[in-house]
C-alpha cells in the first residue's frame, strides 16, 4: 500500500530532485522508493515504470523553462529578447542540471504533443518575427538558436570551457552578440 501523502506530482517533482542531485541519467523508481522509504511496488500506482518517470520529469522541466521563458521575454524584442530567452536557458541548467538534461528527452508523439515544447517554439517564433525572417529560414533559425544554446550549455556544463580564458560569460555574452548579427544579416538562399 502506498504511503499517505504519496501522489504522481509530488513524486514527480522528487524525481526531479533526485535528477538535480545525481544526474537524470540515474534516475529510477527504485531510487525514487529509496529516498520516500517505501517499496518499488507501492509507486507503480503512480508512475508506470522509470522511463514514464523521466518522461514526466521531462514534461516538468519543459514546462518550468517555458514559464521561465515567458517572463523573461514578455515585453522584450529584438536582441533583449533573444539573450533574455537564452538566458533563460543557460540559468536554468545551472540551477537545475538534472531538469535540464531531461529537457533533452526524446519523447514519444503523444508525450511531445502534451509537452510545453510547442510554447518554447512559438516563443522563439516571436522573438524571430522582430528579424523579419521568412519561413522556411525561421524554422532554419529556431534549429540554429537551439543547437548553439543547448551547445554552449552542455560544453560548459561538461567543463568544457573551464580550462581556459576569457571568461565564459564573456564569451557567452559575444555568442549572443553574435546570434543577434546573425539574425540581422541572415543570409538569402
Amino acid at each position: 500500500m502506498a504511503r499517505v501523502g504519496l501522489t504522481t506530482e509530488r513524486l514527480v517533482l522528487a524525481g526531479a530532485e533526485l535528477a538535480d542531485e545525481v544526474g537524470f541519467d540515474q534516475v529510477t523508481v527504485s531510487a525514487l522508493a529509496r529516498r520516500f522509504d517505501v517499496k518499488v511496488a507501492s509507486l507503480y500506482s503512480h508512475v508506470k515504470n522509470s522511463q514514464d518517470l523521466k518522461t514526466r520529469i521531462a514534461l516538468l522541466g519543459l514546462e518550468e523553462l517555458a514559464d521561465l521563458a515567458a517572463d523573461a521575454v514578455a515585453g522584450r524584442s529584438g536582441k533583449d529578447a533573444l539573450a533574455a530567452l537564452g538566458n533563460v536557458y543557460r540559468d536554468y541548467a545551472h540551477k537545475h542540471p538534472g531538469r535540464y538534461a531531461a529537457t533533452q528527452l526524446r519523447l514519444d508523439a503523444e508525450a511531445a504533443a502534451a509537452s510545453a515544447g510547442r510554447r518554447h517554439s512559438q516563443m522563439t517564433r516571436a522573438i524571430l518575427r522582430g528579424y523579419d525572417l521568412p519561413e522556411p529560414d525561421q524554422t532554419h533559425a529556431v534549429r540554429l538558436l537551439g543547437s548553439v544554446f543547448h551547445g554552449y550549455i552542455s560544453l560548459e556544463m561538461g567543463g568544457g570551457f573551464s580550462h581556459s580564458a576569457p571568461d565564459t560569460q564573456e564569451t557567452w555574452e559575444r555568442t549572443l552578440d553574435a546570434l543577434d548579427a546573425l539574425l540581422r544579416n541572415w543570409p538569402t538562399s
